[in-house]
């Protein structure tokens, strides 16, 4: 890791206008030296000179303004090039035969019957950049590490899964499996990368583009973090981040490129594999996306290696003395090039070379052919090799290359460079001949006659597949790889609860501040203390979280340059570099990233990490839910935390503030275990199972989950733990919370999170004021109890012999009389989700449609879930079964101004951050 001596300074541009000149003779001898260059040389030379002073100063460290982009040629020189230490007639051969696979996989997958589709135009652009990396650079796990970790480009999968096939990892009947999970379980494979489906072999998730780049910058941070507290040696892991040019149009591929530069992440490589293609047709037609991408990461403080062309190349850059071939290149457009890549030698000669007689000179002597076969960079394993170990050996700062290829590269001329090439998933049979052909692969016409074209392998003796087998070896494994081999942690006894279960006495607390105070006892604990990762973007205090700034500190590779303007209060900002606490800024994406980097480090490195992510609910799953398929998809596990929620908690704040769905979003994430607990000792019983369920057992028993918990901002007094609390009931999601103990007509009121309170309240008017006996159920998750019941309902469909089955809700119920009037400060759709399950008359109350800015006691009346509009609900439903009069309903409505907002009780101060 570099020190901070190695990296860029703050400032890294700008000219000293305001600096007086101390030796203006000195100035003139340079100033005249340009001149003469200029005059005797001419223009070029003296553009040559200048960058290559530039060049110097940065290597003596001198601050110079940083050039934004270069010319379109390759950046590391010819001359410069390392040895190439492979056989490269051998790993062409390698090459070759998992190119044939890989399109024959996919084209095998359109066969009569099956038609699953796939991509392979993507790895046919790619090949060459991934057989380097696998030859001579990826690093495997058989040392009980980390490896590196590789981001594979989504659409590309074919092409690894053949390279697996060749390597006897895959058998030909998974590759014929491929897209077919579950008609063909065991042996299917996934479309794209995806470690919850294919558990031993991919680590990251990847085809959700955007998320893929973001991914690798977190997690080559988190490597950094992880050895920078003792709980890893990461120091021989490298990431790797594959991504295409139309990719990086997304907001989150460029996002968070400063955080990379910022802390000097010189284990993270990205290659943007440059084939001047979008899915459906160029990325910048009249533009450069090359040269517009070197200019983003360039000015985000990156390393940028540009690999534009191939060996073929070099002879005629190395005529261009008067720079007429790269002022060409540089303003020849991508559209330009993409055509030229789909036609012939002689179109070539007269439309690139054609219109100067300089150009014209340069290729008179090359044939139409050696003109077609001018070729790009990311398609020659020589300068791949090269950029590649430059990245490596590259300190200070994280690198990207930008390696130019053709998408659908030998697939023929049907395929190459074609705008549609994308969605071409089927090869005819005299396609498989050109591509067999050019490929020099051993298989007969008659074999690619009938469309359903086999696989090739050398055989296992072979040359070819023996080298594959020795790199690998060499290299530390096979990957990508996924493996877990983490120790179970041992958790913390009932003493770390014993906060929670004495409630909070005459204090009132959110239960946002009743979770943190469970988590700084969790965070003493001596064993798994350490293991915590606390996250949030930005607003630790909101949260109330700064108590850990003294002694958990803020992670920063650089420590505390600087004295903190809050140095003197006792919870003073402190920066660290073994500091525990990500403080990534206002970035939910950012956040996100670091979450699921940490939360999947039991698998990457072994080292089980317990990452807790706290941020305003309503910028949860509402901004990052893809990011939260990720990380389901990627078996990460760990505790989020959905603070100020509700929608109306925080109606200070307004709409934008206002959450009264994302426990409803989070319903449909299946690796989500989602809860919206009301008093501490409830969020007690959560983190200890959930602590059990993700982190307590061997690899085996160990759940591939994340917990999702709404806390609130209001105040309210916590109770103390009953003697007889129903553990069962909280984890599975409903308990009785208080017995109705006036009245004679029985009812029961659900409720969760912050609306407990009010169903208790409910309870007492009904009874002091309608004869009414009201139990108060707390609901302490909605989505627990549907998933459940929803998983008794289909073994009952698939087993209509056996005893049928009954739902824990309808069990937990079958006691209570009726009806159940569902409350929450949610929308109506979250207790919906359990209405076909309660046995009995059911109505719920919610916030629906969207916040507002006032009081709590306002909002509430407006949306009619507060205490008052319970009693209402209860009253209603029991009309209907004629327990009371209709009269009364009218009677409630008048008597509590129901149908006046401003009458409301304003409730608790607060409602703000």
């Amino acid at each position: 890791m570099a020190s901070g001596s190695d990296r860029n300074p703050i400032i890294i541009g700008g000219l000293p206008s305001q600096v007086p000149d101390f030796d203006p003779e000195e100035t003139q001898e340079w100033l005249d030296s340009l001149d003469a260059a200029v005059d005797e040389r001419g223009r070029e030379r003296a553009r040559y000179l200048m960058l290559r002073l530039i060049e110097r100063a940065r290597e003596k460290r001198v601050a110079v303004p940083e050039m934004r982009s270069t010319d379109y040629v390759n950046t590391i020189a010819t001359k410069d090039e390392p040895f190439f230490p492979g056989d490269e007639d051998v790993e062409r051969k390698v090459l070759n035969a998992t190119r044939w696979n890989a399109a024959v996989m996919v084209s095998r997958a359109q066969r009569p019957g099956i038609g699953v589709g796939g991509h392979i135009a993507t790895f046919a652009s790619s090949a060459s950049l991934y057989d380097v990396g696998f030859n001579h650079f990826f690093r495997g796990k058989d040392d009980g590490k980390g490896g590196d970790q590789i981001f594979f480009q989504g659409h590309a999968s074919p092409g690894i899964y053949a390279r697996a096939f060749l390597l006897d990892r895959l058998s030909e009947t998974q590759l014929d499996a491929f897209r077919q999970e579950k008609s063909k379980a065991p042996n299917g494979l996934s479309s794209y990368p995806h470690p919850r489906l294919m558990p031993d072999f991919w680590e990251f998730p990847t085809v959700s583009m955007g998320l893929g780049p973001l991914g690798a910058i977190y997690q080559a941070r988190m490597n950094r973090y992880m050895e920078a507290r003792g709980i890893a040696d990461t120091s021989d892991s490298h990431v790797w981040a594959y991504l295409g040019d139309g990719e990086m149009d997304e907001p989150e591929s460029l996002g968070q490129l400063s955080i990379a530069a910022r802390e000097g992440l010189d284990n993270l490589t990205f290659v943007v594999n440059c084939n001047l293609q979008r899915l459906d047709g160029p990325v910048r037609g009249n533009g450069k996306i090359i040269q517009e991408l070197e200019s983003q990461f360039r000015g985000a403080g990156w390393n940028v290696i540009k690999l534009v062309w191939d060996r073929s190349w070099d002879p005629l850059l190395a005529q261009d003395r008067t720079g007429i071939l790269v002022n060409k290149l540089n303003t020849t457009p991508d559209g330009q090039f993409q055509t030229y890549a789909t036609e012939t030698g002689a179109y070539i000669r007269d439309h690139f070379f054609g219109d100067d007689a300089r150009l014209r000179d340069m290729v008179k002597d090359m044939s139409d052919q050696q003109i077609l076969h001018l070729g790009r960079g990311g398609h020659d394993h020589r300068k791949v090799y090269a950029a590649y170990a430059a990245a490596k050996a590259h300190k200070g700062q994280p690198t990207v290359i930008l390696a130019q290829t053709v998408k659908g590269w030998t697939l023929g001329p049907n395929f190459e460079g074609r705008n549609a090439t994308h969605q071409m998933k089927k090869l005819t049979a005299e396609d498989l001949k050109r591509f067999r052909d050019r490929l020099h692969i051993p298989i007969a016409d008659s074999q690619l006659e009938d469309g359903n074209p086999p696989y090739y392998h050398p055989g296992r003796d072979s040359e070819e597949i023996q080298y594959m087998h020795d790199r690998r070896k060499g290299l530390g494994g096979y990957v990508p790889t996924r493996v877990v081999r983490a120790k179970p942690l041992a958790l913390p006894d009932e003493k770390a609860y014993a906060t929670a279960k004495k409630g909070s006495g005459q204090q009132s607390i959110a239960t946002t501040m009743a979770f943190v105070r469970i988590l700084k006892d969790l965070m003493r604990d001596k064993e798994i203390g350490k293991r915590f990762v606390l996250i949030a973007p930005d607003e630790y205090r909101t949260f109330g979280m700064d108590a850990f700034f003294p002694s958990a500190k803020i992670y920063n590779p650089l420590g505390q340059q600087y004295e903190s303007v809050d140095r003197d209060l006792l919870l003073a900002y402190k920066e660290s570099p073994t500091g525990q606490l990500l403080h990534d800024g206002i970035s939910e994406a950012g956040c996100t990233a670091s979450l699921i980097a940490a939360g999947s480090a039991y698998a990457t490195h072994g080292e089980p990490l317990i990452p807790v992510y706290v941020f305003y609910s309503m910028f949860g799953f509402q901004r990052t839910g893809d990011q939260f398929w990720q990380m389901a998809d990627q078996l990460a596990r760990g505790f989020v935390l959905g603070a100020t929620a509700g929608r109306t908690t925080l109606t200070g704040e307004g709409l934008q503030h206002a959450d009264g769905h994302s426990q409803l979003l989070a319903s449909t994430n299946p690796g989500c275990v989602a809860y919206d607990p009301a008093f501490g000792y409830e969020i007690g019983h959560i983190v200890k199972d959930g602590l059990r369920r993700m982190y307590g057992g061997t690899p085996e028993e160990n759940e591939d989950v994340f917990y999702y918990l709404t806390v609130y901002n209001e105040p309210i007094q916590h109770p103390a733990e009953p003697a007889d609390v129903d553990v069962e009931g909280i984890l599975q999601g409903v308990y009785r919370y208080s017995s109705g103990e006036k009245g004679e007509i029985p009812a029961q009121i659900m409720a969760s999170g912050v609306a407990v309170p009010w169903a208790v309240e409910a309870q007492r008017i009904l009874a002091d004021e309608w004869n009414v006996k009201a139990d108060v159920w707390s609901a302490t998750s909605w989505n627990e109890l549907r998933r459940e019941a929803v998983d008794v309902e289909r073994y009952n469909l698939l087993h209509p012999e056996e005893e049928q089955r009954v739902p824990y809700v309808t069990r937990k119920l079958s006691g209570a009389q009726g009806p159940f009037v569902a409350v929450s400060d949610w929308m109506r759709s979250v207790p919906d989700q359990i209405a076909r399950w309660v046995p009995g008359a059911y109505q719920s109350l919610g916030a629906d449609g969207f916040g507002f800015a006032d009081t709590r006691g306002a909002a509430r009346r407006f949306f009619h879930i507060d205490a008052q509009s319970i009693v209402l609900a209860v009253l209603t439903e029991l009309a209907k079964d004629g327990k009371v009069d209709r009269s009364a309903l009218k009677t409630a409505v008048d008597r509590y101004e129901l149908l006046d907002v401003a009458s409301a009780d304003p409730g608790p101060a607060g409602g703000d951050a």
